[in-house]
């Protein structure tokens, strides 16, 4: 069987890729070669072989990320020829981007499959429901037999909960230094357990759970949720930064109650402590408070018609706290409040915009957030303010 070596081949050299898993690898003593389409980021990363991130904060500092490299993820055989001998491949591309990275993989795969080596884990970085099996598949398409016959028996998909959050570095900034990227400290990723044929890789900040569906939800429904209600609530005040939203009189009491909802429903459904859980929300409004992040509302805020969809931040999270015995009554009124969100300068909210205007809000309650009249919840926002 053919040696792999302590490398992680990872696509997306991006905020998630170069500001979270790149720093992880470094520090656990991996080599990471980044696959990413971007030149400018490929020339530098090949060119220095490191760089420095900057943890932000009331006392920002730098944190130095070694031993990485790229290659184009155009040129498929190079690709291929890196995943041939890693130890770990990981994935922050976007989940619509996936299916532009999986016939490299596959490619990357079946070269293992012909040279014997061991078995190798896919990180998926990526905010998708059912992230593994959606990879999976799509890699399945450019798989001849032979490639399918390793994944079954020497693949495993494990799919994380990533909740670092990393700001939007403006185009001057990144003009200046095109590897230049900015992160708050938080720097926990739970993993799958079941995602590893072997042994799990040795990777600092890796928690590995066996249930990450819990994880899964409560990031989606705490910290993505809370995240929304503050640019909704605070655009509504006129408030530019997330950070003044976790922190408003007005605004805070509304996210909170809300959270104390979807809380007493997470702890019902997978089993939180309520000390476990409140400690979690306590971190989490502490990190949106960070006004070295500089995240704006309108940011946070854009994209409503995906933010309101059924299974999403907020529809999802008031339906597990209905299903769980709970009353939505704050979040019904986040709900509310999403729908009046009408910022000029993103396409998406115009458009819900529109909708609301000639079709009213009970068409958006049917058609966005895929409610049905006899709902309890249909009800519920109907009459919220």
């Amino acid at each position: 069987m053919t040696q792999t070596r302590k490398t992680a081949v990872h696509f997306g050299a991006g905020n998630i890729g170069r500001g979270f898993l790149g720093q992880l690898y470094s520090q656990s003593g991996w080599e990471t070669v980044f696959v990413d389409i971007q030149t400018d980021v490929i020339d530098a990363l090949n060119e220095r072989r490191a760089y420095r991130i900057e943890i932000l904060g009331d006392e920002s500092y730098f944190v130095d990320v070694s031993n990485v490299r790229a290659v184009d993820g155009r040129n498929v055989d190079a690709v291929a020829a890196e995943i041939a001998r890693a130890g770990l491949i990981g994935t922050s591309v976007g989940g619509a981007a996936l299916k532009l990275i999986a016939p490299a993989i596959a490619a990357g795969l079946g070269r293992r499959a012909e040279i014997g080596a061991g078995p190798v884990s896919i990180l998926i970085c990526e905010n998708l429901l059912e992230a593994a099996n959606v990879l999976r598949g799509l890699i399945l398409e450019y798989a001849d037999a032979a490639c399918r016959r390793y994944i079954e028996d020497n693949v495993g998909f494990a799919e994380t909960v990533v909740s670092r959050m990393v700001p939007f570095v403006p185009e001057a900034g990144r003009a200046a230094d095109p590897l230049y990227i900015g992160v708050e400290a938080y720097a926990i990723l739970p993993v799958d357990k079941r995602g590893f044929p072997g042994q799990p890789p040795d990777i600092k900040g890796l928690e590995f759970h066996d249930n990450l569906e819990a994880y899964e939800e409560r990031k989606l429904f705490t910290h993505n949720c809370g995240h929304a209600l503050c640019a909704y609530f605070g655009w509504e005040k006129g408030l530019e930064y997330i950070w003044q939203a976790a922190g408003d009189p007005d605004v805070r009491p509304r996210v909170l109650n809300a959270l104390n909802e979807t809380s007493a429903a997470l702890i019902a459904r997978h089993g939180f402590t309520p000390q476990q859980q409140q400690a979690h929300v306590d971190d989490l409004l502490a990190r949106f408070a960070n006004r070295s992040l500089g995240d704006t509302v309108a940011r946070v805020g854009r994209d409503p018609i995906r933010k309101l969809g059924p299974r999403d931040r907020l529809i999802g999270a008031a339906r597990l706290v209905l299903d769980t015995g709970g009353q939505p009554t704050h979040l019904a009124a986040g709900i509310r409040s999403a729908l009046r969100f009408n910022n000029p300068d993103d396409p998406v909210s115009v458009q819900l915009a529109a909708m609301l205007e000639e079709h009213g809000v009970e068409h958006a309650l049917r058609t966005v957030c895929g409610l049905d009249p006899s709902e309890k919840l249909y009800g519920m926002i109907l009459a919220a303010s």
